[in-house]
């Protein structure tokens, strides 16, 4: 029996703080653990919680006194160097029309499957992160969450949300069946409209390096590049347990450029985007 993890991420931010919680679990069969972390702009941490695996019902996940669900997050988190206290509750989620992952959600054998819960979310409530107030009076979520034995050997991975909109973007290394391809999996939210660039649609990442990546999908084109490195670890799933260190900037400065044909749908620089970028250079 393959060693799996589980786990989701729920990103809030304020509009001046971005706070983000990842619960997880993973193990072997019954010998499950599991795990919180939390990223602020500032720090990140990580909580074990050995042998204790998550518990599920209709109201979400639990594990120790925290709570994590499609209606909001109760923290209660104590550890040497962490303490976080607080609840959040959510408005309306907006999922994607489907799949994320498309006919590959059906495909045995993947290393990894990703899924997407909310794209854009009001957030209202407070944590406080050691001694530190993060208050959502109008702030905005997001939501998603992965599964299967490990994080891709190399990948990038971003998330922003544009005024009265949201994006995702995912690029990686995809083992299947002996072969080896590049992977995209995208999606945008845009005056009220989703688009979808994914590989099985046909798109496929035409430049990735020092920062960037471009997909192009027939008549749309993509563009994501990080424009500044502040990004702090963070605990990875390799072979079903947390033991690779990945860097991920929770609120960074980055430009996304969205073109169909030959307009320009945005052309938007972030002060508070999310990226990992795990690719050499």
């Amino acid at each position: 029996m393959r060693e799996t993890f589980c786990g989701w991420y729920f990103k809030c931010q304020n509009g001046r703080q971005t706070l983000a919680v990842i619960p997880a679990e993973h193990g072997r069969g019954s010998q499950r653990s599991g795990s919180v972390q939390l990223i602020t702009d500032a720090g990140a941490w990580f909580v074990p919680f050995p042998g204790q695996p998550l518990c599920r019902d209709d109201e979400g996940i639990h594990i120790g006194q925290n709570h994590f669900g499609r209606n909001g997050v109760r923290l209660d988190l104590q550890a040497p160097d962490l303490c976080a206290q607080g609840l959040l509750s959510f408005g309306q989620l907006a999922p994607l029309r489907y799949d994320i992952m498309g006919p590959f959600c059906c495909v045995p054998g993947m290393e990894c499957r990703h899924s997407v819960v909310s794209m854009r979310h009001a957030v209202s409530g407070a944590v406080r992160v050691n001694g530190e107030d993060f208050v959502f009076d109008s702030g905005v979520g997001y939501i998603e969450g992965d599964r299967g034995r490990a994080f891709p050997s190399r990948y990038m991975w971003t998330q922003c949300a544009l005024p009265g909109g949201s994006l995702m973007l995912a690029v990686a290394d995809i083992p299947l069946g002996g072969l080896r391809f590049t992977g995209v999996i995208g999606a945008v939210l845009w005056h009220g409209r989703e688009y979808r660039l994914a590989t099985y649609l046909g798109a496929r990442a035409v430049r990735i390096g020092k920062g960037e990546v471009v997909v192009r999908q027939r008549g749309l084109s993509l563009s994501a590049r990080l424009l500044e490195s502040a990004a702090q670890p963070l605990r990875a799933p390799k072979a079903g347990q947390m033991g690779r260190t990945i860097h991920e900037h929770a609120a960074c400065r980055a430009r996304y450029l969205f073109r169909q044909d030959d307009r320009t749908l945005f052309d938007h620089e972030a002060r508070d985007a999310s990226f990992e970028y795990e690719y050499p250079g």
